[in-house]
């Protein structure tokens, strides 16, 4: 038996280093480790509308600064699909949740789900997404869209009927542009998947539950 203990308690010290290996993907950079490149990725971040000054610490950009070119070119992408397209902010964040929700990114999830309540989103909407309802309480428009991308995620198609109602609410470019930032957010939560992010539990933002597989 104390032989059996001894060995456990040797197995247990060998372990930890690697449990704690796994846990830190892409751990987060020092400023002089810092390429002239990513130092200037870092930089824009903090910079307005983001204001982003935890950057080096947190994913998806600490992930994204390993490959500077392809980080500068997601923020361009990132910043006009929810600040450029035109589109009024729960529509935005709404699309932005239901892929969390598709993902179960309970990352992406907490701050888009406050933003969309800032931008007039019902609360309910995001408390039945989480709990992996169809909301009662959209608005017209809400609901298209959660018709087409419910049903883009689900079937990996869209069908004609689909489509043409979300083309009249929307116009083309409103729809692009809302699919666009769906595929944005798709990439965000397989880089945090990537990155095994895990994210804080608080309390003024519905936990997403587990679905069925």
């Amino acid at each position: 038996m104390k032989h059996l203990f001894t060995t456990t308690l040797v197995a247990a010290a060998f372990a930890l280093p690697f449990a704690a290996a796994a846990q830190e993907r892409y751990p987060a950079l020092n400023p002089d480790q810092l390429s002239p490149e990513q130092k200037a990725y870092v930089d824009n971040l903090q910079k307005p509308p983001r204001n982003n000054t935890t950057a080096l610490k947190n994913p998806p950009f600490r992930v994204y600064m390993r490959s500077p070119e392809l980080a500068r070119k997601l923020e361009e992408v990132s910043d006009y699909v929810r600040w450029g397209t035109g589109l009024e902010p729960r529509l935005t964040e709404l699309a932005i949740m239901i892929t969390a929700r598709q993902w179960s990114s309970q990352w992406i999830w907490r701050g888009h789900y406050r933003a969309a309540v800032r931008g007039g989103l019902d609360p309910s909407v995001g408390a039945d997404i989480a709990a992996g309802r169809r909301p009662e309480k959209m608005k017209a428009d809400e609901a298209v869209l959660y018709n087409y991308a419910t049903e883009m995620y689900r079937d990996k198609a869209v069908s004609d009927s689909t489509y043409a109602a979300a083309v009249k609410q929307f116009g083309e470019k409103g729809l692009i542009d809302l699919v666009a930032t769906m595929g944005y957010y798709d990439t965000v939560a397989m880089t945090l998947i990537t990155a095994k992010a895990v994210a804080p539990k608080e309390d003024d933002v519905p936990q997403l539950a587990a679905l069925p597989r």
